[in-house]
């Protein structure tokens, strides 16, 4: 994995880093840049700059996959890559203040009780693929949980369990899902790759950036069905700068990941990059595009709303 976390990324890894900034940038930065009205996207709680806009631009190419489970295992590299040194990228958030994420009472909103437990990916793991080796740092762990299976992504390579903890598929690299796809998402497995289930339309989507070589890329995946193990409709979009960081989360009316942007040497933290992936043209496996607006770099590491509950959200 092409590890480039900031150091603002290892101190508060996992804990509230603009969470309630980056539901304001899904909620009305997007609109800005579908309507391209004004150069300054405006909320309740903040106030944003945006420096660039890309509207309706389509991924560089897409195809339909053979069934996952069809297809052959990317090889394993022979060089083991090593945990490289965090840039210095979006601020930490300031002291002191209110945590909105965090409960208000102890105990009033009590975890439930934990049900069965298994072993993920992780150094030694063995399923029908073969033995997972820890080649990078950190590990990323990802995962989703669907109706029928649990889907986890850790470093470069992804495994498929059944909702009893059995794998019933892998561990195989991340890569594997582009076989016969050509280009950066098939050559490369870069990493920094993203799991979501979608269970408004019982679909899964895997993600991971190819930043080897340039051009960039952000290659998604959007099974055809609610099985992991099945085809894929396949895409590839494009950026010019490095697309650190990706996040995506499953909304009703997009995909919406969230990048921190680097100049292309990897050296300048440019700003928070937040996109919208046409939904219902990738679940339909017809051509799609995004939406995207870069933010200013006096913030970063947004995060994207999403679904994961019964009740879909108000439509405004």
């Amino acid at each position: 994995m092409r590890d480039r976390r900031t150091s603002a990324h290892r101190r508060v890894k996992g804990t509230r880093l603009f969470a309630f900034a980056s539901i304001v940038a899904l909620a009305v930065l997007l609109p800005v840049a579908a309507s391209a009205v004004d150069s300054t996207a405006k909320g309740s709680a903040l106030s944003t700059t945006v420096v660039h806009k890309k509207i309706h631009d389509p991924a560089v190419h897409y195809d339909v996959s053979p069934p996952l489970r069809d297809l052959v295992p990317a090889p394993v590299p022979a060089k083991i890559k090593k945990e490289k040194e965090p840039k210095q990228g979006p601020p930490a958030p300031a002291a002191g203040g209110t945590d909105p994420v965090i409960q208000a009472a102890p105990g009033a909103a009590a975890a439930p009780s934990l049900g069965l437990g298994f072993e993920g990916v992780g150094q030694g793991f063995s399923g029908p693929a073969g033995t997972f080796s820890v080649d990078s740092a950190p590990p990323d762990p990802n995962g989703a949980v669907g109706p029928n299976h649990f889907v986890e992504v850790v470093n470069e390579s992804f495994a498929i369990f059944n909702k009893s903890g059995t794998p019933v598929y892998g561990p195989v690299r991340t890569n594997t899902l582009w076989s016969g796809f050509g280009g950066g998402c098939q050559a490369y497995d870069d990493g920094d790759a993203t799991v979501a289930y979608d269970r408004l339309s019982d679909r899964w989507i895997i993600s991971q950036f190819s930043v080897s070589t340039t051009p960039f890329l952000q290659c998604v995946a959007v099974s055809r069905t609610g099985d992991p193990t099945g085809a894929y409709a396949r895409y590839s979009f494009q950026y010019a700068n490095f697309p650190d960081y990706p996040k995506l989360g499953v909304w009703p009316d997009a995909y919406y990941t969230t990048f921190n942007m680097f100049n292309s040497s990897g050296t300048a933290f440019l700003g928070p990059e937040v996109c919208a992936y046409d939904r219902a043209k990738m679940l339909a496996a017809q051509a799609a595009t995004q939406q995207c607006v870069t933010l200013s770099s006096t913030y970063g590491s947004l995060l994207p709303a999403d679904l994961d509950g019964a009740t879909s959200p108000p439509s405004t």
